[in-house]
Parts: C-alpha cells; structure tokens; sequence
C-alpha cells in the first residue's frame, strides 16, 4: 500500500446524471432578469424561445422537425409520446439496460399493447438488423446505465412504416444524431449540457405529427401529456408555450450551457470533447490489467457514461472504491448504476474536462492499493 496521492482533477465531476456543468459556469453568471417574471410575460416567452432556437441551431435540427419543453425531464418527455401516439401500431421496444427495460414494462404492463420484445444483457445490444419496422420501434440510443449505444441509425430505414421513438439523453450534444431518420426524440438538459434536471425536451418529426392529427389513443391523458388541442397539434408547446409552469432559473441554466456550446464551436466541438474524454478512459483502462469495459465492443460503445469492470469486485467492493476517490475529493458518483453489474461508470461529456480524465488512472491505483492492504 502506498500513501503517496496522485495530483487531484481541477473537476472531480463524472456524475452520469446531473451530469457536470461547463468549465465556464458560475451562478454569476445566470441571466436573472426573468427570476420572479412569469413565463407567459413577454420576456419570459422570450427566453424560453430563445432556449428552444438555440437547441435547434446546436442540434442541426431540420425545420421539419418541432422541439419543445415539457415536463418530466426526459423520463415525462417520453412517457409523453408514448402515451400520446402508440397503439396505431404493432410495437416492438428494444432493450439493453435499465431505462430501456422501463419502456418495455410501460408498453406491456400500463399500456397492455403486448409489444414484441428483443432484449440483450448489459453491455451488448439487440440485432438491430432483426427490427421489424412496421412496427412503431421504442429504443434507447445510449443506454446510459450500461454504457452500449448504437453505432448509428443506418439500421433505421428511411421508408419505415412505423415511427422511430429514440430516448436520446445521453447520446444528444455527444453524438451525431440522423434526424431524417428519428420520428421522436426525447432528452433531459441535465446530461451532455450539464443543466438542471425536472425539465424534459420532446422533438416531434413530421410523421409524428401526422400520427397525433391523425390518431387518439384509446386510453385517458393526463393534462400534462396533452399535445393536441381541438384536433389540432398544439403548436404553442413548440414556442415556447409550456403546458405547465417551468423553472424559468433552471431555463437560464440550460441557456447557458447553450451558448457555451455554442461559443466553443458547436455540435462538432461537443462530440469531439466527449470522444476526447472517452479515449482518455480508454487509454487508462488499456495500461491496467485489472479494469475492462463493460462494452468490449468498441463500435457500440459509448463516448458518454462509459462504464467499467474492475477484476474480482462485487458490490461492496465497488462501494467502497468509490468512497474513497470521494472522501479525497478526486472524483464523486463514479459507482455503476443500481440495475447494472458491480462496476464504475464515468462520465465523458462535453462538459468534463479531458485533464481532468486523464487524471483519474493514478486515483484508481491508488483506492486499488488501499483496498488490497
């Protein structure tokens, strides 16, 4: 054992959700004007469409596709389309770690629309070639307790019938997103952007819009999930019309991220920072015998919350090596999610500095050699 400390991250945040917030932000530096405004004054309005250009901009999302703020974070946001457009359609919900598993259990069990289902274990991914498009398809791009995403979506055909309805949360801002080929895509600020949580965001394709025109499900919604009004799609939810209250502090926040995002070069510089971060965990994982991926393949691998084996660890032992890099301040919440199998997982985006990455080896060597005395 030694007690020698390696150099400490400047940012020891590598929570996979909230996730850590820009190198630049400080809460001086928030927009406060709204605070105490309501937000259906003017400038509240405003702010929020201000909020939604700027996701449209960083995103590259084509015109044809609306983007609005809902609630729920992104967990509302999804529950929202799918509570709103399935049952037109047979549904298949794919399935590789714990958030996907929750879509399959809220189509199967609260909808009861007896989805087909393709699951894989943790750290794999379904035969993505096997989907049956004429089904509506349920699929999480990044799974983000289990680190596997999929590679892109040319799986995805552009002639599908049915709709593609991708949870995206871990994956927008940190990977490129084929729009032409996503029907629904939901995510939460509080990931890649490194903003608040409560808020989720819902971006409609045009055939989505198609189905809620054209379509009423069978089941009641909750005010809430309501985005049709007097057989119309209502379009104020996509201005910046919020079918609840939102928090305008936590839009400010998200605002900022934005323009961060934009500053430092936009999408392209957001994906090449979270590769960036990932390869520095990777090169940390390849020089010690002792740590693996939980992804061994590297094409399904996420650049995100990539998670990791430590050889001979169970659940206690996981515990307590995540303790002590927090008690030292060297890296906080780097314990695998709850669901997954006993590992850490490590935040690699945008917002997280690669020094900072970098500097995490020597800190896994050291809780290492504490736990084995």
């Amino acid at each position: 054992m030694t007690d020698t400390k390696p150099t400490l991250p400047e940012r020891p945040y590598f929570s996979s959700g909230p996730c850590a917030k820009p190198p630049v932000w400080s809460p001086e530096k928030l927009d406060t004007r709204v605070l105490g405004r309501s937000h259906r004054s003017k400038l509240g309005k405003q702010r929020l469409q201000y909020c939604i250009d700027l996701m449209r901009e960083l995103l590259e999302l084509p015109e044809t596709h609306r983007i609005g703020i809902v609630p729920g974070s992104d967990t509302g946001a999804f529950e929202m389309a799918m509570w709103t457009m399935l049952g037109a359609k047979p549904v298949t919900a794919l399935a590789w770690e714990s958030f996907g598993s929750g879509w399959v259990t809220d189509a199967a069990k609260q909808l009861k629309l007896d989805p087909t289902i393709m699951e894989a274990p943790y750290g794999e991914i379904p035969d993505l070639n096997a989907v049956d498009w004429s089904n509506d398809v349920l699929f999480t791009w990044n799974g983000t307790t289990s680190g596997a995403r999929v590679p892109n979506a040319d799986w995805i055909p552009a002639d599908r019938e049915g709709l593609s309805f991708a949870d995206a949360t871990s994956a927008v801002f940190a990977q490129a997103i084929d729009w032409v080929k996503i029907d629904v895509c939901t995510f939460s600020w509080q990931k890649v952007l490194g903003g608040e949580g409560a808020h989720g965001v819902l971006i409609l394709g045009p055939r989505a819009v198609e189905r809620l025109e054209n379509y009423t499900p069978a089941w009641p919604l909750p005010k809430v999930f309501r985005l049709m009004s007097k057989g119309k799609l209502a379009e104020g939810v996509f201005k910046g019309e919020t079918i609840n209250t939102p928090s305008m502090l936590a839009v400010e926040d998200a605002i900022l991220s934005l323009e961060w995002a934009k500053e430092i070069g936009g999408a392209a510089a957001m994906r090449a920072r979270a590769d960036a971060n990932a390869a520095a965990l990777n090169a940390i994982v390849e020089a010690r015998d002792w740590l693996g991926h939980l992804v061994t393949d590297a094409s399904i691998r996420s650049n995100t919350s990539v998670c990791l084996t430590v050889e001979g660890a169970d659940t206690d032992y996981i515990k307590k090596f995540a303790k002590l890099l927090e008690d030292e301040d060297a890296a906080y919440d780097v314990a695998g999610y709850r669901d997954a199998p006993a590992g850490l997982r490590i935040w690699c985006g945008a917002t997280v500095n690669t020094a900072d990455v970098e500097a995490l080896g020597p800190w896994f060597d050291w809780a290492r050699s504490q736990l084995s005395a």
